[in-house]
């Protein structure tokens, strides 16, 4: 006997009604539209590596908290799978002394030799070590940035519209892209939400934008997943990197080549963030 799955009235294993909706495909201006609706992706290239293009790109953090901590985790990488490092300088027990900063910054550049740098202050307010306010975040990041040792930085898109901007606006000054990210610690908000965040940080002119959420049910981990193929699919048109953070959303980490995430975060020591997995 042989199975025949039915869509309405319809079978699609009907040779004949096969061919029928493959003509009406074609000719009908739905479908059409809904191809041209397809947003396209414009890859960022930095350094020898492009993102948005191919498998996710692999970014391991640098977490140390004194000079020698994070020469010694930097010293790692260069033997690892890894495609971009980044420096979480919350971490680092001088972050409030910029001259010191830079030096880091400096010799992070000589071990990493062409391995893509990104900078990253992540305040307590998204889940870092840095108790900081907006306006000082900011100048801080577009200091720091003036050593010419990194290049990306991340900036939290809703530090505050105009804050955001002067940081994308300098960092593009001096050759530095930028992420655009947003952290939620204690949820996972809905799919719309999802979306409409990463669309503010293309508006505000980020060259990639980022959300990383806490699942507190498996059903919050399809829900990034799915925003992230509708955003993807639909609405981006540059490169994004969404997680599913804790044990929970691990498979977020994996999974992104399909659903659109073009760079996962792995650990090679310490992690920064719950739920990313050992390179």
């Amino acid at each position: 006997m042989q199975y025949v799955y039915m869509r309405g009235d319809k079978s699609i294993m009907n040779p004949e009604i096969d061919r029928n909706e493959k003509n009406e495909s074609i000719m009908n201006p739905e479908i059409d539209r809904n191809e041209k609706n397809k947003s396209i992706i414009n890859p960022v290239t930095v350094r020898n590596v492009i993102i948005g293009e191919g498998m996710p790109k692999i970014c391991v953090p640098i977490v140390g908290v004194t000079k020698d901590d994070i020469m010694n985790e930097a010293g790692k990488l260069p033997g690892i799978p890894a495609d971009l490092a980044e420096w979480r300088a919350d971490w680092y027990e001088d972050v409030s002394d910029l001259e010191k900063v830079k030096d880091v910054q400096s010799s992070l550049r000589s071990i990493l030799k062409d391995m893509p740098l990104l900078l990253t202050l992540r305040t307590a307010r998204e889940g870092g070590k840095m108790p900081i306010a907006p306006g000082n975040y900011a100048a801080w990041i577009k200091a720091a940035l003036t050593a010419g040792s990194v290049d990306l930085a991340d900036i939290e898109a809703f530090t505050g519209d105009d804050l955001v901007r002067e940081v994308i606006e300098t960092a593009h000054g001096l050759g530095v892209k930028v992420i655009a990210s947003n952290h939620d610690f204690d949820k996972t908000p809905d799919k719309d939400d999802l979306i409409g965040r990463m669309c503010k940080m293309q508006e505000l002119g980020a060259d990639i934008c980022k959300i990383a959420v806490m699942p507190q049910c498996p059903a919050d981990v399809l829900t990034l997943l799915a925003a992230t193929e509708e955003m993807c699919r639909l609405y981006a048109d540059r490169p994004v990197i969404t997680m599913s953070m804790a044990a929970q959303g691990a498979v977020s980490r994996m999974c992104g080549e399909v659903f659109g995430s073009a760079v996962t975060f792995g650990a090679a020591g310490r992690a920064s963030a719950p739920g990313q997995i050992a390179v």
